[in-house]
């Protein structure tokens, strides 16, 4: 049996979520690719810190190049978040033939074009479906088998602290400063928020989303952005009024050649399947001229559900490799 070896940068808790998934599920993983995936090298400078998963100190180095210049390593898992060193390191890894893999949006987003043109110049997978809507495959499906289709419009609740803050507004009747606090509290929110809350992280996801969906690169900095810092109560009692949630939805409609795009706090019908999408929860919701009308559903971050997607990714390529 064929040992597919893997290089990754950062251990995390996307990190460790990503190991943990290939650790606890190496059987199944095994049996549905004929191959045995081994992660034998990791980037990272906390050798120490516990992480409930079985690392040899030998795994780790300090050294980049280390993981690039190995010739037995096929891919290479970036999970190191931000947009350097992580794009530099993504593309020095292509450069050395190997395949990437990462769930990192920022990095994504900024630096699309570069990022695809570099794997394909050198003959490599890339591959980023954990970066939109962590465990949900929407990527997949959407350069797979909807790819026939011309989209026409997406809706997405693509970010977990925001919707879980309005979810307890709406439900509870709460204060957004309070339900902030207690998202930090719970791990949804980082101790700087402002990313996720203003909206940030959400226009990073929605220009993936358009290039490929539309193929047209919007940078994030271009998408018109809205946060929900500025919700009040009153806010959600009026969208009740009116038989309505008011979520952070990223939004872009193509009509003949014009492209609308934008992310903000938007009032939904509660008829509408968006609007019982609670918590910390997310869904994409898309058109196709074909296909019509298709919602995808699930836990859009963790390390887990941002592990399973991740490592998807790694098994089609490895199968792609051996030919399997």
């Amino acid at each position: 049996m064929e040992t597919v070896k893997i290089g990754l940068l950062g251990l995390g808790n996307i990190g460790t979520g990503t190991y943990k998934t290939l650790e606890m599920n190496k059987v199944q993983i095994t049996k549905a690719t004929g191959l045995n995936l081994e992660i034998s090298k990791i980037l990272e400078k906390d050798t120490t810190r516990e992480r409930d998963i079985t690392v040899c100190q030998e795994q780790f180095t300090q050294d980049p190049d280390e993981i690039f210049k190995d010739p037995e390593i096929d891919i290479v898992i970036e999970l190191l978040g931000g947009v350097e060193p992580a794009t530099t390191f993504m593309l020095e890894a292509m450069k050395n033939k190997k395949s990437v893999v990462t769930a990192n949006k920022a990095a994504v987003a900024a630096n699309f074009q570069k990022l695809t043109d570099t794997a394909k110049a050198n003959h490599v997978e890339f591959r980023y479906e954990a970066s939109v809507g962590g465990g949900i495959p929407i990527i997949n499906a959407l350069t797979t088998v909807l790819q026939a289709n011309e989209f026409v419009e997406v809706q997405g609740i693509v970010n977990g602290t925001t919707n879980y803050i309005l979810t307890q507004m709406t439900e509870f009747g709460l204060k957004y400063e309070d339900v902030l606090k207690k998202s930090q509290e719970l791990g949804f929110a980082e101790s700087d928020p402002t990313a996720d809350v203003e909206g940030i992280d959400v226009a990073n996801k929605l220009s993936i989303l358009i290039s490929i969906m539309f193929n047209t690169y919007i940078a994030p900095k271009d998408i018109p952005t809205q946060g929900i810092s500025n919700i009040k109560q009153q806010d959600i009692e009026a969208a009740k009024v009116e038989d309505s949630k008011i979520k952070l939805i990223a939004y872009a409609h193509k009509e003949g050649d014009k492209l609308e795009y934008s992310v903000k706090p938007m009032l939904l019908k509660n008829s509408h399947p968006l609007a019982s999408v609670s918590n910390e929860f997310n869904a994409v919701y898309v058109t196709g001229n074909a296909v019509g009308e298709l919602m995808f559903y699930g836990k859009g971050a963790g390390p887990l559900p941002t592990g399973s997607a991740v490592m998807g990714d790694v098994l089609e390529i490895a199968k792609k490799i051996y030919n399997k």
